[in-house]
């Protein structure tokens, strides 16, 4: 395990969309900090996540379940409640961003499905947690967004909808459960060197980079660190929060929009 501050010990932390990128940085990091981690994807590699955790000394349990589906959350967390315990910070980052197409050409089901992943999931978590969340007095909730939340993303109409959604669900949490002692922020990533970042054209990637104040791709490290902050007791008036990692790129207008 790191040497970092254990600030997170004692916690139980589940993150979704974990079997890679982001939310597989996420998890690696509350590891870290001392929190016992439960990892959800579709993806059965999300056991990989597990494993990693749990070979650097850290407690990790995987559940492979699809957000979208509201039974298939209750009983996935309840598998993981019954191995970690109940769960004390939760991160949404379970996503898909490959429904590309113009407005006009969008097909409805490919619409519903970005909706009911992106949105609905972060849903139907954060109402499976927050009952017991409020009854022990304590809660962090971080929804990872997307740049695309506040200025839309060309032919991804319901990847930018479903972004912007979670804003509205971010403050409706933090209105209705602040007094619970429960927070709920939202984290705005901008252009970060996942494995599809990194697979872009290399003239198309720095095209945008042009466009970013700090000159440069943000790390995933730098997106968990925000949410680790915000996962913590230094973070706890931090309420309802829409926070950008973008290097500034959100300042240049059009320098996000692929």
């Amino acid at each position: 395990m790191s040497a970092a501050v254990q600030d997170l010990a004692g916690k139980t932390a589940l993150v979704s969309g974990a079997a890679r990128g982001i939310g597989r940085a996420i998890a690696e990091l509350l590891a870290e900090r001392g929190a016992a981690v439960g990892v959800n994807d579709v993806l059965a590699e999300v056991e990989a996540t597990a494993v990693a955790i749990r070979d650097s000394g850290g407690l990790s349990e995987a559940a492979v379940f699809d957000v979208a589906d509201a039974d298939a959350v209750r009983e996935g967390l309840r598998t993981l409640r019954d191995r970690l315990g109940p769960i004390d910070v939760l991160v949404n980052c379970a996503a898909i961003v490959h429904n590309v197409a113009p407005l006009a050409a969008m097909p409805p089901a490919d619409w519903q499905r970005d909706l009911a992943v992106n949105l609905g999931g972060a849903f139907h978590l954060t109402q499976a947690v927050l009952g017991a969340m409020a009854t022990r007095g304590w809660g962090r909730i971080v929804n990872i967004s997307s740049v695309a939340a506040t200025g839309g993303w060309r032919h991804q109409s319901g990847y930018a909808a479903s972004k912007a959604g979670l804003l509205g669900l971010t403050e409706t949490v933090a209105l209705e459960h602040g007094r619970d002692g429960i927070t709920c922020n939202a984290v705005l990533p901008g252009l970060v060197a996942t494995e599809l970042v990194q697979m872009m054209p290399d003239d198309l990637r720095a095209r945008v980079v042009k466009g970013i104040p700090a000159n440069r791709i943000g790390t995933m490290r730098e997106v968990a660190e925000l949410v680790a902050f915000l996962a913590s007791d230094r973070a706890g008036y931090v309420n309802g929060a829409v926070i950008h990692v973008d290097g500034g790129g959100r300042l240049n207008t059009g320098s996000l929009r692929i």
